[in-house]
């Protein structure tokens, strides 16, 4: 690998205290390539009626008028990549704070930042279709550049 084949980074980050192997390998890969790290946090869309709405209930659903759930959510991911975005060293307009489809949503920010690699964390448990989580396989189907995925250790 030539130092030069990873100058722009992004990393998929959750906020987990699981993800830390994942975000420390970031951090490697940044000072050992020289390299430029985006990062990014995708709040995935919350419908207003899905969270009022009783399992099973086919009924009428009295959604309040004003839904903030969502609002309050990006607030949080913002306040949490600030915090993430200064520990690395990160230059505020390097963070990023997206809604959408988790996987598609990094894939599309990967294309609009022209990174050369991605890096996101993977809880994936059982045999070779369980070997990546959901995110990880949403991003390996339409890569729009390298991917390493970093282990997640969940009984640590």
């Amino acid at each position: 690998m030539d130092k030069h084949d990873y100058q722009r980074l992004l990393l998929a980050v959750d906020f987990e205290k699981e993800s830390e192997p994942v975000v420390a390998r970031a951090q490697r890969l940044k000072t050992l390539l020289g390299a430029r790290l985006f990062l990014l946090h995708v709040v995935e869309h919350i419908p207003p009626t899905m969270e009022y709405m009783p399992v099973g209930y086919a009924g009428d659903v009295a959604v309040p008028e004003n839904l903030e759930l969502e609002e309050e959510l990006l607030a949080i991911a913002r306040r949490e990549i600030d915090v993430l975005g200064d520990r690395m060293d990160v230059p505020i307009a390097d963070r990023l704070v997206r809604v959408g489809p988790t996987g598609r949503t990094i894939d599309e920010v990967a294309g609009e930042l022209q990174v050369d690699l991605v890096v996101i964390g993977s809880r994936g448990r059982h045999g070779f279709l369980g070997l990546f989580g959901s995110t990880a396989r949403s991003v390996l189907r339409n890569p729009t550049c390298d991917v390493l995925c970093v282990k997640i250790d969940e009984a640590g």
